[in-house]
């Protein structure tokens, strides 16, 4: 493993802030993270608007990720359909060092709720290697048609009690 991919030997949670939002969309925008999880990159604009109920919206646990005090991603506990509900997006180029391992776990300990659910790709291994390492487990799979917002795909539903 070269020093660029080498695990991240820290880890830290903190409240989003707006300047992170230009790294955030970046991430967001980059094809091959779009596909791996299976969404339509948003416009800018969008993108923005879709920020500002989040950041808006008290009901949301939303942490930005530090790794070695660079940013990594974020990390989100939000409500759909009476579920909680969590979620994460790394920047592709801090994937395979356990940040998103970490990062959840660190959300685990402050969200207190139970049970919690998440939703992943089927293809996306690394990212259910990280649900089951939480503790997750797999509770239905579905072949979701094509939205607005997402691709058509396989998807595994996970479930935390």
């Amino acid at each position: 493993m070269d020093a660029k991919n080498a695990r991240a030997s820290r880890v830290e949670l903190r409240s989003v802030r707006e300047s992170d939002l230009d790294a955030f969309f970046a991430h967001d925008s980059d094809p091959r993270s779009a596909a791996l999880a299976g969404v339509k990159p948003r416009t800018r604009a969008a993108f923005l608007e879709h920020w500002g109920r989040i950041l808006a919206d008290e009901s949301i646990t939303e942490r930005a990720i530090l790794a070695d005090g660079e940013l990594a991603g974020r990390v989100t506990c939000f409500e759909v359909g009476g579920e909680k509900t969590v979620g994460y997006w790394i920047a592709r180029e801090q994937w395979g060092r356990g940040i998103a391992t970490r990062a959840l776990a660190l959300l685990l300990e402050e969200v207190a709720d139970r049970p919690l659910f998440a939703q992943v790709r089927a293809e996306n291994s690394a990212s259910i290697r990280v649900l089951e390492r939480a503790g997750f487990r797999a509770i239905a799979t579905t072949d979701e048609a094509e939205s607005e917002r997402y691709t058509a795909g396989r998807i595994v539903r996970y479930r935390l009690d």
